[in-house]
């Protein structure tokens, strides 16, 4: 795993890669995209039949085989390991508790005049979720999407997974079935995000869509952006330590190929200000890598992707971090509250040795689906607001208007807005 040292000549030139590690050529899959998301609008599950079969190697029999039935995931749910069910429930309580901290409140507040003013929260009617199934499936993103919609008190949730081979993984059925899923589709990619935003005879149209996924994915996401709401655009993932001489290096090492072994694209950066550990932690990659059943994929996102970097000291080293503003922070220092106050750029920051990436993922209770690529800077995670939209209330009393209606029609007046400014002096005119 390379070491850079903060002090020598070429670091900001290689650091600036660092920086630039979320960028996706977009526009290169742009016109394939559109492509399908156009064929998906015009032509609806006959495209999607044709995609599944181009995309996933099998052959729909009708529009029906794209629909996952109920009995299934009951099932899949029933077969489960009790071990495993527990550990699925564990998961979805602490998720749940999370997520209705979070829940906005409406609020109506009257003022001295008798006005009043407002907001009111209400859920979307319908949520799409798109699960990735293709290099590996992930049942802990279906509860890290489906439960803050739940607990936003969404009424329909319709989830799209790709199904290579028409296999789908018996967990995450499991998982719909333990959320009370009954719209699951097996369809995936850019033409699953074309038929929830667009609607087909079988996928309803959905109103927000959440969920990772790769380039196409993502591409697909942004392109119907405004048709539909959306989460984010989020990337590969990526991991960010901060590190001091008290921390294990087997296990910094271990942390960062928690995240390499995801994808071949994914970001794993240590900062650190000793450089005996960063040389530590470089050969303990090394003897885990040997250890991992994805140690290829681990491999190349480690070597191409990854980085160590030794600074002066922990103020640099945050400073850095904060330019990276990672998707995963770990602060494996003696005191990691202390530098709590100056991270300001992380979508999640674990804290403490005994605070793994992992534990985020699957079962601590935040969500997992975080802002990548350094766009940390200005996204938020996946809560229950993406779920949500939020409706101002005003209502003005007469003594209201006639307190601020001059003022009101001035204004529009200003603008040269002359049915704005005779609205308001109409109610002031039936006043006097």
């Amino acid at each position: 795993m390379k070491i850079l040292y903060s002090g020598d000549e070429g670091f900001d030139a290689a650091f600036a890669e660092i920086l630039q590690r979320g960028q996706m050529d977009i526009d290169e899959v742009s016109s394939i995209v559109s492509q399908l998301l156009r064929e998906i609008r015009t032509e609806g599950n006959a495209a999607l039949r044709r995609h599944v079969a181009r995309f996933d190697r099998w052959e729909p029999e009708g529009d029906e085989a794209l629909r996952v039935d109920p009995a299934r995931m009951e099932e899949a749910y029933r077969n489960l390991d009790p071990e495993l069910r527990d550990a699925l429930h564990l998961a979805y309580d602490r998720i749940e508790a999370y997520h209705e901290k979070l829940l906005p409140k409406s609020w109506i507040e009257y003022e001295k005049t008798g006005s009043m003013l407002g907001q009111k929260v209400t859920p979307v009617d319908r949520a799409g979720l798109y699960i990735p199934g293709g290099k590996a499936a992930y049942p802990s993103s279906l509860l890290m999407n489906a439960v803050p919609a739940i607990v936003a008190g969404v009424e329909e949730i319709v989830v799209c997974t790709p199904t290579p081979e028409n296999e789908i993984n018996e967990l995450l059925l499991a998982a719909c079935h333990l959320c009370g899923i009954r719209e699951v589709f097996k369809v995936g990619g850019a033409s699953a995000i074309g038929a929830m935003a667009y609607g087909t005879e079988t996928v309803p149209k959905v109103d927000v869509i959440t969920g990772p996924g790769n380039i196409f994915v993502a591409t697909a996401k942004k392109l119907v952006y405004g048709e539909v709401n959306i989460d984010m655009i989020a990337g590969p993932s990526e991991i960010g330590i901060l590190a001091d001489a008290t921390a294990r290096p087997d296990w910094l090492a271990i942390d960062l190929l928690s995240q390499s072994e995801h994808d071949e694209m994914a970001s794993s950066i240590l900062i650190t200000d000793d450089a005996e550990l960063a040389n530590r932690v470089s050969d303990e990659v090394e003897k885990a890598l040997q250890r991992l059943d994805r140690e290829p994929i681990a491999r190349k996102s480690i070597e191409e992707r990854g980085a160590i970097i030794v600074t002066t000291d922990m103020d640099e080293a945050v400073a850095l971090m904060n330019r990276i503003a990672p998707e995963h922070l770990e602060v494996m220092t003696a005191s990691p509250m202390e530098l709590l106050p100056s991270i300001r750029h992380a979508g999640a920051i674990f804290l403490g040795r005994y605070t793994p990436e992992p534990i985020g993922d699957y079962i601590a209770g935040p969500n997992h689906t975080l802002p990548t690529g350094g766009t940390a800077r200005f996204y938020s995670p996946l809560s229950v607001e993406h779920f949500l939209k939020k409706s101002s209330l005003i209502m003005m009393s007469r003594e209201g208007i006639t307190e601020l209606g001059e003022a009101c029609a001035r204004l529009a007046a200003t603008e040269g807005l002359t049915a704005h400014e005779a609205s308001v002096r109409e109610r002031l005119k039936s006043e006097e």
